[in-house]
């Protein structure tokens, strides 16, 4: 029997039930509870990035290498829409040779919704310019394995509404009694589509999600502080003193003066005296790069699930 191929573009494509099975088979990968499964055994991989990456296109090539699966790799110069073909055309193309694409695009998301608009190809969006849903998941499987839960935890964001605080909020504000502060620079925030669609989670589960556009008054006491670069990859700032705008943004040791036992996290890759000082991405309370291991075990999590319709034999975690 057929097995109907899931895609995965968005955090908000999934249920609070597959966002947690996500998460929880992360998790099991992660801790060595997984066993060895072979879902792409037999399979084909296109690993398509337009691009630079190092951590997501490493995790889904080992990840897909670990269960079984065989890759094709593209880089931002080797296909046909160089010469004029349409985007439609080579996702057509595309569908009747790989079983999974994995892509970052860094365009706008409905290039990889109109590639995944067919019953024979899983697409993965491995960044987009709205989300990054692969890196909330990698990070809500780290929080799970450090603190053996979601629910309840106190996360503070600092730095630009980007892609990856987008799919954050959109994945945290699933939880039960999470509390997720952003503080974005003005001009910086969340959009407004993001936003809307974050408070309507919040206000189902009893997450509170705020975002203020300022360092101003006392912070609260947190379990994590989380920043990204302030040069996301592919897009430029609209001010030329963007730099001034975020300086008052930066992740310092100051900050675990109220918050002691805080982790730290962050995407990566990180530019040291820009959006974190070393002292405190290189100091004890990073977990900054077992985060970015947990990205390959995230990614193998998201490839099982694609390629089984959508199941997962456990992992479900809350």
């Amino acid at each position: 029997m057929h097995t109907p191929v899931r895609s995965l573009i968005s955090i908000d494509d999934l249920t609070d039930d597959e966002l947690h099975a996500l998460v929880g088979r992360g998790v099991e990968y992660s801790t060595g509870r997984a066993g060895r499964p072979s879902p792409l055994d037999g399979q084909v991989a296109g690993i398509y990035f337009r691009m630079t990456s190092t951590r997501t296109r490493t995790a889904f090539s080992s990840g897909a290498l670990r269960l079984g699966g065989r890759l094709i790799t593209y880089g931002p110069d080797d296909l046909q829409t160089n010469t004029g073909e349409s985007s439609e055309d080579t996702g057509r193309v595309f569908s009747r040779m790989l079983d999974v694409l994995v892509a970052r695009t860094g365009g706008p998301s409905a290039e990889l919704r109109a590639w995944a608009a067919q019953d024979r190809m899983s697409v993965v969006n491995a960044m987009s310019a709205e989300e990054h849903p692969t890196q909330a998941l990698t990070d809500l499987t780290t929080l799970h394995a450090h603190f053996g839960r979601i629910k309840g935890l106190r996360i503070l964001y600092l730095g630009e509404g980007n892609n990856t605080s987008a799919a954050l909020a959109l994945a945290l504000s699933r939880y039960p009694e999470v509390e997720f502060d952003l503080r974005t620079p003005p001009g910086y925030g969340l959009t407004d589509d993001i936003l809307r669609s974050a408070k309507a989670h919040s206000a189902r589960s009893g997450a509170r999600l705020t975002e203020r556009h300022d360092m101003e008054g006392p912070l609260g006491t947190y379990d994590v502080i989380y920043t990204t670069r302030w040069r996301t990859t592919g897009t430029s700032k609209a001010d030329d003193d963007w730099q001034r705008i975020f300086a008052p943004f930066q992740v310092t040791q100051a900050l675990w003066e109220h918050s002691p036992s805080a982790v730290f996290m962050h995407d990566l890759p990180a530019h040291r005296g820009e959006e974190v000082t070393a002292q405190v991405l290189d100091g004890p309370a990073s977990i900054a790069f077992d985060q970015a291991e947990n990205k390959m075990h995230s990614a193998m999590a998201v490839l099982e699930w694609c390629r089984q319709g959508g199941r997962l034999d456990s992992g479900s975690l809350e």
